[in-house]
């Protein structure tokens, strides 16, 4: 994991790989594969959901909650493996708001979004 193309750090995946009782070896796997998912269909969340900017390579997405099961679902994705994922997504985007001085706000949101964290553009 010396360079993952996804903007999750590597404290989040091993926990969220243990909670969600998913091979830590697969879960990489798994989150480069949402992420190439997420960036075939950035045009589509730029124009229709609110967009986050992150402190590090991640911005975020904070899309309807459900989404996460339409991605899973697309996807082919276990419950388990969807369950790994978005734990990390979540994880991450509440440390960047922790980073930011925006806990409060950031935890908020994740009560009533599903937020995605998409490499940011260059």
């Amino acid at each position: 994991m010396a360079d993952p193309s996804y903007p999750i750090e590597g404290q989040i995946v091993l926990l969220a790989g243990t909670q969600a009782s998913v091979p830590l070896d697969q879960l990489p796997d798994l989150l480069e594969r949402v992420q190439t998912y997420l960036q075939e269909h950035r045009v589509t969340y730029d124009r229709e959901y609110e967009r986050i900017s992150g402190p590090r390579e991640a911005d975020y997405v904070c899309a309807e909650s459900g989404h996460w099961d339409s991605i899973g679902a697309e996807l082919g994705l276990s419950d388990r493996e969807q369950d790994a994922v978005q734990r990390a997504h979540a994880a991450q985007f509440e440390r960047d708001g922790r980073r930011l001085d925006r806990s409060e706000e950031f935890e908020t949101t994740l009560e009533i979004r599903d937020v995605l964290a998409v490499t940011a553009e260059s």
